[in-house]
């Protein structure tokens, strides 16, 4: 035990038994600069455990309700190691699935990879105010396109989503729930959001082969532009 801890035990074993010597608690606690709630709880600590009861205690809780138990972190690294190619969302649906409870979010699946070294943690997003906003000046003149994915049927069929954002007003155009995201099923989503809302004037989408087909063989594709550039409907 280091020595100022020694020092600050047997002070307050020195208030102990001055109280104890018939040394009003007010007295007691004015002399050692406490309340006397702390003077009535060192008496009580002492009590219960004898000097070294008197030594600071962590303030830090035996358990924490939010910590993942022992058994389910278990069944979170066994499933990554069975499954290498799954991330956490995957591994939170499918231990749902086989009735783990607590239900696992995203994020704590995600802690327990990373703390048993299964994953190597993201890099720390960049704060929201360091992004410079930039979007066109009306409705229509831009969509941006992107498929989506990492969403789960009952069945544990993994779905994905077409969606379609207009870039000024933050309007989701688009939002088709698809089995598989092939360049067909772009172009219906795509179709069916022109019919509803008319033809903007220009498509941003990124390289994915369903917008551009550039690693497929002339197969069906909805070519619409690229990351780099977009392309124009109208003009």
């Amino acid at each position: 035990m280091a020595l100022v801890e020694v020092s600050v035990v047997e002070q307050r074993y020195r208030a102990v038994l001055e109280v104890r010597s018939g040394v009003p608690v007010t007295e007691v606690a004015a002399r050692f600069g406490v309340s006397r709630q702390s003077v009535h709880t060192w008496i009580r600590r002492y009590d219960e455990g004898g000097l070294g009861a008197l030594a600071d205690r962590s303030r830090r809780p035996d358990s924490s309700p939010h910590q993942v138990s022992a058994a389910v972190e278990a069944a979170v690294c066994e499933t990554r190691r069975e499954h290498p190619k799954w991330g956490p969302v995957r591994i939170a649906h499918e231990l749902g699935r086989i009735g783990v409870v607590p239900a696992l979010s995203r994020m704590s699946v995600y802690r327990v990879l990373v703390r048993h070294g299964l994953i190597e943690p993201g890099p720390r997003k960049r704060p929201k105010d360091s992004y410079l906003r930039w979007e066109r000046d009306e409705p229509m003149a831009l969509w941006q396109m992107d498929i989506v994915g990492g969403m789960f049927l009952a069945d544990g069929t993994e779905a994905k989503v077409v969606t379609g954002l207009d870039d000024h007003s933050r309007y989701c155009v688009i939002a088709s729930v698809v089995a598989r995201a092939t360049g067909r099923a772009v172009c219906l989503a795509f179709a069916s959001a022109l019919r509803r809302f008319e033809v903007p004037d220009e498509v941003l989408t990124d390289n994915g082969k369903q917008f551009t087909d550039r690693f497929g063989k002339g197969g069906r594709s909805c070519s619409t532009g690229s990351a780099a550039t977009t392309a124009s409907l109208t003009g």
